[in-house]
């Protein structure tokens, strides 16, 4: 009996048989995609989902590189939901909505990164928040291995998603979608060139128990974010100097969250921190400026006829108007920003420059002790542990 040979054999088999399951499972997840992470303008986009969306970051880098946008918005969340793509501001231009769920700033440097090396940028439209404003890795899913680094991107890019394509939660999703039973709430942020479904946030607040059930739980959120952060403040100096170097447009704007996360900076006693964070955008945004640089910051956010919109705890319907909950506005009020941001006339939102800030922080400090008076049920809300 030849002891050798018999394992020799064996270890031929066991690799071959090895090699052709991983390679099974690999061109089954490649092919079925259920993350979508190497599609752009096939029928798989239109396939509906689940309202969570799973690797986000990886379906986003690749469609910015196969769409090559010249209109790039930037952000969390909330800039991907409440943004719309389709504005007249934008007529007859290739526009995406690049924000991700969860991002810091430090998260949306890299996606812009990410779109200047493989398109030719001339507007980018950047949502911020005070306190996702750090280089903390807020989205878990952006693998910076993601972001485009020089012209043999859609190699590398091949070689992570066959990585990624052996994964064993992966092949799971791809039985689901099989089977039919992966989940049919909404479609893919790439089926809006970027834009979140409304659907999804829809299917996720009636998961908490309605709009009502989702205020505090979002209030208490917002508050908790360790921003602003001066290792972000420098990435975002860094981003704006870059940007404008390759003369494209540029428009900051502080998020219109509703009244209550405001608030609850206020009692969280990051106030001044808010303040002097705004000073500094404006200080940035005018140095800029002076070397010949369209940029500008707009703050949407504080005490205004938008955001104090009573919630369904106080006006006794079911939903808001001009929110899905306190942290994500509706594209009605992204499609007032964006027209704010590129010309229109309007109270709503108010520019930050070194002549306008301290006026303007003044106005939002009276606003506040204003709130207090006329909201105290909001304002109880907020203040309770």
């Amino acid at each position: 009996m030849n002891t050798q040979a018999d394992w020799r054999r064996y270890v031929a088999i066991f690799c071959a048989l090895s090699l052709g399951l991983t390679g099974a499972v690999a061109a089954l997840n490649y092919q079925v995609d259920p993350y979508l992470t190497h599609q752009w303008q096939t029928p798989h986009l239109q396939r509906l989902l689940p309202g969570r969306e799973k690797l986000s970051p990886w379906g986003k880098t690749y469609a910015l590189a196969r769409f090559q946008p010249q209109v790039l918005y930037l952000g969390n969340s909330r800039t991907e939901l409440g943004l719309p793509v389709q504005t007249p501001e934008f007529a007859g231009q290739r526009v995406f909505n690049g924000a991700l769920s969860g991002a810091s700033l430090g998260d949306a440097a890299a996606m812009l990164r990410h779109a200047a090396a493989v398109s030719r940028l001339e507007t980018v439209v950047w949502g911020i928040d005070a306190p996702s404003f750090s280089m903390e890795i807020g989205n878990s899913d952006f693998d910076r291995a993601l972001v485009a680094a020089d012209r043999w991107y859609f190699l590398r890019r091949a070689l992570i998603n066959l990585k990624r394509a052996i994964s064993i939660d992966m092949t799971l999703d791809s039985i689901r979608v099989l089977r039919g039973t992966f989940g049919d709430i909404c479609q893919s942020s790439l089926a809006l060139y970027g834009q979140r479904d409304g659907r999804c946030v829809r299917d996720r607040i009636a998961s908490l128990g309605g709009t009502g059930a989702a205020i505090l739980p979002r209030v208490r959120e917002f508050a908790r974010g360790g921003g602003p952060t001066t290792d972000a403040m420098q990435e975002l100096a860094a981003s704006m100097d870059r940007l404008c170097r390759a003369g494209t447009r540029l428009r900051l704007y502080l998020n219109p969250t509703h009244a209550m996360t405001s608030d609850a900076l206020y009692w969280a006693g990051k106030w001044p921190a808010l303040e002097r964070w705004q000073g500094q955008l404006a200080a940035l945004a005018d140095q800029q400026r002076r070397q010949g640089c369209d940029v500008r910051v707009f703050d949407f956010a504080g005490f205004n006829e938008v955001t104090t919109e009573p919630p369904p705890q106080v006006s006794g319907q079911p939903e808001m108007r001009n929110y899905w909950e306190t942290s994500h506005y509706r594209t009605r009020v992204g499609a007032m920003v964006l027209a704010r941001l590129f010309g229109a006339d309007s109270d709503f939102g108010v520019e930050l420059t070194p002549a306008t800030v301290a006026a303007h922080q003044a106005a939002q400090r009276q606003a506040l002790a204003r709130y207090h008076r006329q909201h105290p049920v909001e304002t109880a809300m907020v203040r309770q542990p």
